[in-house]
């Protein structure tokens, strides 16, 4: 499982991690040691000892005797569980990038060429410009920072994104989609209040983990709210479904040879079953999209309307061609 989580991370998240769960297995296997040492218990026992004071268990069972035992015992936790707890941050933080670098990267072939609006710099952001530019996007950041600090092709506008001067600067009309990240979800929301004013038509992502400022943000017609915990739980739950379905989510989100497609519904498919359209289909669609709300069409068979979109995972090559 840990295996399939670290397919998630790019190179440096790897070494970041690598780095993290070293310097945790150092500090664990030296705590053993001095424990088995110094409170005369054999190493195996210590070991037992030192995992469950890392994991925050602590089952009671294995305790310090002396002064010496205390001291080893709160080094352990001092360094041990901090460096655990970075290196799910770490990969937390990556997971959540790929998703949503994947969701602002669908082609929308209905829409009409325009930038790609992203307010505030959390961690994910460095990697979902990084996915963006390489496809051929064009990228408009609001974020107080230097400019310098992001790669030369992303237009960056330095600014506090909670002020409506600022995002109107972005020209938030012309954009064709946008992502609101924050360091607090509050201020995520005023954000997308401020945004959702400025240009009542453009689709929304939203990175936010409170479960109340989600539900204010779908009131106010956010296309798609994500939680990055929420996400790792789901993606775990259906990994233990079905071992391979591990295998298929990540080449959804990582695969380099394809690219997720929104297109809408032409009108040969308009009135038909969405099974008679995959069979007659060469590409792979994945479901329908009917007044936003999108449909795997698994245990029923949706009749394609007029407006509807279908998601298609093609060949990048297909994806990059004129529509």
């Amino acid at each position: 499982m840990f295996t399939f989580l670290v397919r998630f991370l790019g190179a440096g998240h790897r070494k970041h991690v690598a780095i993290l769960l070293s310097a945790a297995m150092c500090c664990l296997l030296l705590g053993a040691v001095l424990f088995s040492v110094t409170q005369q218990i054999g190493f195996g026992k210590a070991v037992y000892w030192a995992v469950t004071t890392a994991t925050t268990v602590g089952y009671g069972d294995v305790t310090p005797h002396n002064g010496i035992g205390e001291i080893i015992a709160s080094a352990v936790m001092l360094t041990t569980i901090p460096l655990l707890a970075s290196v799910f941050a770490v990969m937390t933080g990556a997971i959540a990038a790929a998703g949503v670098r994947r969701i602002l990267a669908m082609r929308d072939h209905a829409a009409e060429a325009g930038h790609r609006l992203i307010l505030g710099m959390d961690g994910s952001v460095p990697s979902i410009i990084d996915e963006l530019v390489r496809v051929g996007e064009r990228v408009v950041l609001v974020a107080d920072i230097e400019p310098l600090a992001v790669r030369a092709e992303v237009h960056v506008i330095k600014g506090d994104p909670t002020q409506p001067h600022v995002i109107e600067s972005a020209h938030p009309k012309d954009a064709k989609q946008a992502l609101i990240t924050a360091a607090v979800d509050a201020d995520v929301l005023i954000s997308a209040v401020l945004l959702r004013k400025m240009a009542p038509d453009l689709q929304i992502v939203a990175l936010a983990s409170s479960a109340p400022v989600r539900e204010a943000l779908r009131e106010l017609g956010v296309w798609r709210t994500i939680s990055p915990g929420e996400m790792i739980a789901h993606t775990l739950a259906k990994s233990l479904e079905a071992p391979h379905a591990a295998d298929m989510l990540t080449e959804l989100v990582e695969s380099e040879e394809h690219s997720l497609t929104e297109r809408p519904a032409d009108v040969m498919a308009v009135g038909r079953p969405l099974s008679a359209v995959r069979d007659e289909r060469s590409e792979l669609v994945l479901g329908l999209v009917h007044d936003g709300v999108f449909s795997l069409g698994i245990g029923s068979d949706p009749v394609i309307a007029q407006g509807d979109a279908l998601l298609i995972a093609e060949p990048r090559s297909h994806a990059l061609r004129p529509a």
